[in-house]
């Protein structure tokens, strides 16, 4: 065995076999996978090995068709077959909003130019005779779709790595994990040591376990999974060739052929969890008692869809375990907190997934940053506050509600509250109904006689935002942005250490504030931070509170000078925007500071007393609206709050959700880091190539150097939308006229002050300018729009510097 390797892989499963192949095709081929047992061992081997395309994440639509075009290359370069069956796959649609669903997936695919499309029922039923149609609104057909074995893509993986000149080792447990001071790992085996620059968590069913080697607590839950297949159908035995799987998720089952019966499986309401404490070390190919009476109303919808599965025999029953994490997407990523620690981890569709989960993780690895962004998937998404109760209450709703569809913007209970802050009680009072945020409960809207709602089309709730919106417009609103994340940056070198991280340089002078990008290792935008700086030697650096952990990884690669000291402030500061035209009116009841243009000018910051709370205060706002961010101790919080809102009361002002806030800023055309800022869009794209300043060094200035002079390949631009019956969200891809793709939304909402639905969206540069008519798939179907010359809001900017 090495003693030394670029990268250790921990699983021989599908995924670790996946990331060990692509970082040898990357050229890291002294790479090694150790496995405790035998190749496929836990998950893997029992697997249903469904392939699909689709996915209500563009991007990971593009993972997994990737992934399905990969196999029969895979074979060809291997010589191993992969048993690959593309017979089709079927999507019934059930209820008008799973129509949506599948429509809005078929413009995606129009898009990229995937192979999904509409057929009839005539179509359907000569397709898979077998299945009942009644009651079904809507048939897509994905052609590509189908199955493949789960040990012979593994040994093909397996197969391809070797070849190109990495190690494998079976029966080869990792026993310890031990960080380096020089930021490489020592894996230890009872075989002996590797040291090794990256250590792979992909050890599915054992991923804690190994976490814990190296004194990580990763949010993951094993449960029992069940399918069954039947005995021989004589119809399928009779017709001569393979029938396309059907996804009938409205009817909470999957069912494919398998030899010549079907396979159906179930996520059922009744789940069962397993191996709460820790995956027993020996096991491997073992399965659990069969148990269908949990099943069983999934069955008999199954049956009644298709009644074939009625009358055939049980053959055999699968009960397996499989590993989730708390939202059911891969906990994927490099730890923030570590060097060369990388998990893969908690991947429920495993076989769809495989390819690109391995491509990007190697790409991530080897080149620094994936081609694609992955945030959505980022184990930064997750903080020490998804603990044990908010998990398990997470993969229960997960596991029980699989086919449930992830509506925009959509808030589950499940697991809440896991934080709160000492406002709660008093927004609770207020009528606020709560969103989840870094774990946080914060704000959506203000209105307890409207449940929170989900829909592809308006909700209850949107009337409310509106209100929101419009007196914040007219008045004075407060909105809770504690959730935003901030970092205190002090020493003497303090502006020395955030010039060399950030784009744009830092303000020279106390009270003065800036933007600044941050730049990815491709050139793109991995962020944006308003940088004020508050002493000599003092800076606060304020961001996107959810991005905050993915964010350090950043931070952590540009060395600190001696004395300088970052710390992150938002556990313990909390904050609201008081926005509005009469913000200045409101303020000026509770503090004696001077806050006219001339003594608090836009981008300024100072400390000053409200309502005899000391303050951070900072001239500017998320709505494009004359407004001051303050900043307290979250000791304070509650008094502060209550001081605002009792000031704010005669003068038409009250409390703001983020909800209002996601339509005020959209108003103004201001993107969003996560939405419309990301490591994909070069800031040229993104409107932010003013903010760099190419006379400084700075963190990956040589990636935007590489890209700095190319034209836009996209530009981030405003449009107009036709709608009346629902709004863009993000997502949506955007047509010329004549079909043509030429873009995608990043952001949407319906512009409440403006009265006018709107998206910011990234359109081809050479296609598409201000003023042409476009189309937007709202509700997967075309709908008018056009493309903005500037925003509908204030685009001069007179109201926030007023």
């Amino acid at each position: 065995m090495r003693t030394h390797a670029q990268a250790v892989v921990i699983g021989g499963g599908v995924i670790g076999c996946s990331i060990l192949y692509h970082l040898a095709k990357l050229g890291w081929t002294d790479s090694v996978l150790l496995e405790r047992s035998e190749l496929t061992s836990g998950s893997t081997w029992h697997a249903a090995a469904n392939i699909h395309g689709l996915h209500d994440s563009t991007n990971i639509s593009r993972l997994q068709h990737y992934t399905m075009q990969l196999y029969k290359d895979l074979e060809a370069e291997t010589g191993q077959g992969c048993g690959v069956f593309q017979p089709g796959s079927l999507y019934l649609a059930q209820t008008e909003a799973r129509e949506h669903q599948l429509r809005l997936q078929e413009a995606k695919a129009r898009r990229y130019r995937m192979n999904f499309h509409e057929v009839s029922r005539d179509e359907a039923e000569r397709l898979h005779p077998l299945v009942d149609f009644t009651g079904i609104r809507c048939i897509m057909f994905e052609p590509d779709g189908g199955n493949v074995d789960p040990s012979g893509v593994t040994m093909a993986y397996a197969a391809g790595a070797r070849a190109l000149g990495a190690d494998i080792h079976r029966f080869t447990p990792v026993t310890g994990t031990e960080a380096q001071p020089d930021g490489s790992w020592i894996v230890r085996t009872p075989a002996g040591e590797i040291r090794t620059r990256w250590v792979i968590n992909a050890a599915g069913l054992w991923a804690r376990e190994v976490a814990a080697l190296a004194g990580l607590e990763l949010p993951l839950l094993p449960t029992e999974h069940q399918y069954f297949v039947t005995e021989t159908i004589p119809e399928i035995a009779a017709l001569g060739r393979r029938l396309p799987s059907v996804a009938d998720r409205d009817g909470e089952y999957y069912l494919r052929q398998e030899g010549q019966g079907l396979l159906v499986g179930a996520y059922e309401k009744d789940m069962r969890f397993w191996a709460e404490e820790g995956t027993p070390p020996g096991f491997g190919h073992e399965l659990f008692p069969d148990d269908l009476e949990r099943i069983e109303p999934n069955m008999l919808r199954a049956i009644a869809r298709v009644p074939a599965v009625g009358t055939a025999g049980i053959k055999r029953v699968i009960n397996g375990p499989m590993i989730w994490s708390p939202d059911s997407a891969a906990l994927f990523g490099p730890v923030p907190e570590m060097t060369g620690y990388f998990c893969c981890c908690g991947i429920i569709p495993g076989f769809s997934q495989s390819g690109g989960l391995g491509k990007l993780a190697a790409e991530w690895m080897v080149q620094g940053e994936p081609s694609l962004d992955m945030f959505g998937w980022d184990l930064a998404r997750f903080g020490p506050w998804a603990g044990r109760d908010f998990t398990r209450a997470r993969v229960r709703d997960q596991y029980a509600n699989r086919f449930k569809i992830h509506f925009p913007g959509e808030e589950r209970a499940a697991g809440r509250p896991a934080r709160t802050r000492p406002a709660y009680a008093l927004q609770q009072g207020l009528g606020a109904v709560f969103g989840l945020n870094a774990g946080w409960e914060h704000p959506l809207y203000f209105d307890a006689n409207t449940p929170d709602s989900a829909g592809f089309t308006r909700q209850p709730w949107w009337h409310s935002v509106g209100c929101e919106a419009r007196m914040l417009r007219a008045a004075a609103g407060i909105i809770d942005i504690s959730n935003f994340a901030k970092t205190r940056v002090a020493g003497p070198g303090a502006e020395a250490w955030l010039n060399a991280l950030f784009a744009n340089r830092m303000p020279a002078q106390v009270g003065r504030s800036c933007l600044t990008p941050l730049i990815g290792a491709r050139g793109g935008v991995a962020g944006d931070f308003t940088v004020t700086r508050l002493g000599e030697h003092e800076f606060w650096v304020v961001g996107s509170g959810m991005a905050e952990r993915f964010h350090q990884r950043f931070f952590r690669q540009v060395p600190l000078p001696a004395g300088t000291t970052v710390e992150s402030l938002t556990d313990r500061v909390c904050g609201f925007n008081v926005a509005g035209p009469r913000a200045r009116d409101l303020l000026a009841r509770l503090t004696k500071a001077d806050l006219s243009n001339a003594g608090f000018a836009f981008f300024r910051s100072a400390r000053i007393t409200v309502a005899g709370v000391d303050c951070v205060a900072i001239r500017v706002s998320f709505t494009g609206d004359l407004g001051w961010e303050l900043h307290c101790a979250v000791g304070d919080q509650g008094a502060l709050y209550s001081a605002l809102l009792e000031a704010g009361r005669d003068l038409g002002a009250g409390p703001v959700g983020s909800r209002a806030l996601m339509s005020l800023r959209v108003e103004k055309g201001y993107g969003s880091w996560g939405r419309d800022y990301s490591p994909e869009y070069w800031p040229q794209e993104s409107g932010l190539e003013g903010l760099i300043r190419a006379g400084k060094d700075f963190l990956n200035k040589s990636a935007w150097l590489a890209i700095a002079d190319r034209p836009p390949r996209d530009r981030m631009m405003m449009l107009s939308l036709d709608a009346t019956e629902a709004d863009a969200s993000g997502g949506e891809p955007v047509f010329l006229p004549d079909g043509t793709p030429v873009g995608q939304v990043s952001s949407g909402a319906y512009g409440y002050s403006v009265e006018a639905s709107l998206a910011i969206a990234y359109l081809r540069a050479d296609a598409v300018r201000p003023g042409d008519a476009v189309t937007v798939a709202i509700l997967g179907r075309p709908c008018a729009a056009r493309v903005l010359a500037a925003p509908p809001f204030d685009p001069e900017g007179r109201r926030l510097r007023g």
